[in-house]
């Protein structure tokens, strides 16, 4: 195998998304490898320019065969955010507490997909301690329907790509250069990494959505 060409890994689970992802690589000139275990055979470990597209447990259990430090913001971050760059109420607790809920709510992991991210009618659908530990965290926010859609790949508070990828809930993908809205998103970012905001990794994904109003 040449090595020096960079390498896209995909995890076992097929999307629409990931094979967007793989066409877009080969198009660079990437190699594309669809990984058939939650193992990394040992002659595709530590090859340079290794870059994975997968969910948070499979890059968990891939990344470091791959020689990838995964990054994530805080648990919370959401939450402390200004409530105008949000849109929308967001409270952080735990699942035992979200059980609680008597009102229709979109309830979520913060950084894995330990459960189904969702509207719930009310808590009593959600896993039972029989299914996810009482101290589990969550993400508890207002339901909002967006619109669109956009996903901005930022480096060092710096937006280096991205798109909008969803529209009506369903996939959409366009590059952000030819969206009308780009330089709006672009404002949101500066905003979004401006001092005294809460910090996120120098390398992070955001999406940002808008429904009849912006939200984060």
């Amino acid at each position: 195998m040449n090595t020096t060409a960079r390498t896209l890994f995909l995890s076992p689970r097929v999307t629409a998304t990931g094979r967007a992802l793989a066409e877009a690589a080969r198009r660079r000139g990437m190699r594309t490898r669809t990984l058939t275990d939650w193992r990394v055979p040992p002659e595709l470990r530590d090859l340079p320019g290794s870059t994975l597209y997968a969910g948070p447990l499979f890059a968990d259990a891939v990344g470091h065969d791959l020689g990838l430090g995964l990054l994530e913001a805080d648990e919370d971050w959401l939450t402390r955010l200004p409530r105008e760059l949000v849109g929308r109420d967001v409270e952080f607790t735990t699942v035992a507490e979200a059980r609680r809920l008597r009102r229709p709510a979109f309830v979520k992991p913060p950084n894995d997909k330990s459960f189904p991210a969702r509207v719930y009618p009310d808590g009593s659908g959600l896993p039972g301690p029989d299914a996810v530990d009482d101290d589990v965290p969550v993400l508890v926010s207002d339901i909002v329907a967006f619109a669109v859609e956009f996903r901005l790949f930022v480096l060092n508070g710096e937006v280096r790509a991205g798109s909008r990828y969803m529209t009506h809930g369903e996939l959409d993908i366009a590059p952000l250069d030819d969206d009308p809205q780009r330089a709006e998103l672009l404002d949101f970012a500066g905003r979004l990494f401006a001092p005294g905001v809460p910090a996120l990794p120098a390398a992070v994904v955001v999406d940002r959505g808008r429904a009849n109003r912006w939200g984060g």
